[in-house]
């Protein structure tokens, strides 16, 4: 009996991921070089000290017409030398501006409040969001830009692996570019189910049209709670393609406090999502789950049941890690299924007791 179920939970999974491959795989039209529309970048930094640098040296190297481009760097009131960082590097550098995040819109906090003031800054259409832990490659903000061909496309999204030290970063990074493939498909069929403010744009108008940051309800997500604003105005374009040129990367957590701290947010972030969304998580959770009781109820057919699991997701993510210019290792696989079917059974156990986030120092109830 165990093992019937767990078939027929597997053979739903595998029907879903077979749906994100197909959108995954989608392809869209792009502008050339000398039609790209002009951009504003915004990077939201808070005690960044150790990672600020990196991130504005690679966006100070981004092939871009000078006439086109502007660099919105946001103080979010850190306590340490991030602040002065920016100072010293952006001097003489007319392309890039510093704001401090000092005016209260509504009820925002947080990153959401500094992307908020930001972008009151901004003068151009298209504004493009990465974090301060990340590094862009030249052509990164080119190719996003690219993708907006006319009026109709409102936001473009981009894909993030993570600097690989160790195996415990490597690992993470599979995960990234696990979840965010999913995103990718999901998005690309038409449901979108989440994003990543790291590697996000959106055109200015349309942000104004939904209200902004300050007309939405606030959430630990605010790249998910836009994503979901703009869908639901249901007369724009939403794009996710799984493009090597629109990848850039990103510092991996450190401990596995921080770790803990970011599945957290982003499960608290997650019960937002609709209802195929929450379906989709729900299979997702069954698949890992089946897998870690199945020593409980161990017979001949489970090894066979086990790695039918395990081939759905390498085929799966595979491919993205080729298509991105990436390699994915097996060991680093291996480590990332047993990582994921912990975090993925366990998450939701947890929220059941306590949905409090912590995050850049401050703490969200």
């Amino acid at each position: 009996m165990f093992e019937i179920v767990f078939l027929i939970i597997l053979s739903i999974y595998f029907v879903f991921v077979t749906i994100i491959i197909v959108g995954a795989s989608k392809s869209f039209p792009k502008l050339d070089d000398s039609n790209l529309p002009s951009i504003s970048i915004i990077v939201a930094a808070r005690n960044e000290e150790n990672n600020i640098l990196r991130c504005i040296e690679s966006l100070n190297k981004l092939e871009f017409p000078d006439n086109k481009i502007e660099i919105i760097l946001v103080d979010d009131n850190s306590t340490d030398k991030t602040g002065q960082i920016i100072d010293e590097f952006i001097a003489n550098k007319p392309k890039f501006t510093k704001i401090v995040s000092s005016i209260q819109k509504g009820k925002l906090k947080g990153k959401t409040l500094a992307i908020a003031n930001a972008i009151e800054f901004t003068s151009n259409e298209i504004i493009i969001t990465t974090d301060a832990d990340c590094q862009a490659s030249p052509t990164w903000a080119k190719r996003i830009a690219s993708y907006y061909i006319d009026d109709s496309v409102a936001m473009v999204n981009g894909m993030t692996n993570q600097f690989e030290i160790n195996n415990f970063t490597a690992m993470q990074s599979v995960d990234f570019i696990y979840l965010l493939a999913t995103a990718s498909g999901a998005i690309n069929v038409g449901k979108p189910m989440s994003c990543i403010g790291n590697n996000m744009s959106y055109r200015k108008s349309i942000y104004k049209e939904v209200g902004g940051y300050e007309g939405l309800e606030f959430s630990v997500t605010e790249d998910f709670n836009l994503l979901m604003a703009i869908d639901s105005l249901k007369k724009y374009k939403i794009l996710y393609p799984i493009d090597k040129e629109t990848l850039i990367t990103s510092k991996a957590c450190s401990t596995v406090k921080e770790l803990y701290n970011q599945k957290k947010r982003w499960a608290v972030g997650g019960l937002e999502s609709r209802l195929y969304g929450l379906v989709v998580i729900s299979f997702g959770f069954l698949a890992n789950f089946m897998v870690l009781i199945s020593p409980f109820f161990f017979t001949k057919a489970i090894i066979p049941l086990i790695s039918f699991k395990l081939l759905i997701d390498y085929f799966f993510i595979g491919p993205v890690h080729q298509k991105l210019g990436l390699t994915l290792k097996l060991k680093h696989f291996l480590l990332f299924e047993i990582y994921f079917l912990l975090y993925v059974v366990i998450t939701p156990i947890i929220l059941i007791f306590s949905r409090k986030v912590t995050w850049k120092g401050r703490e969200y109830v």
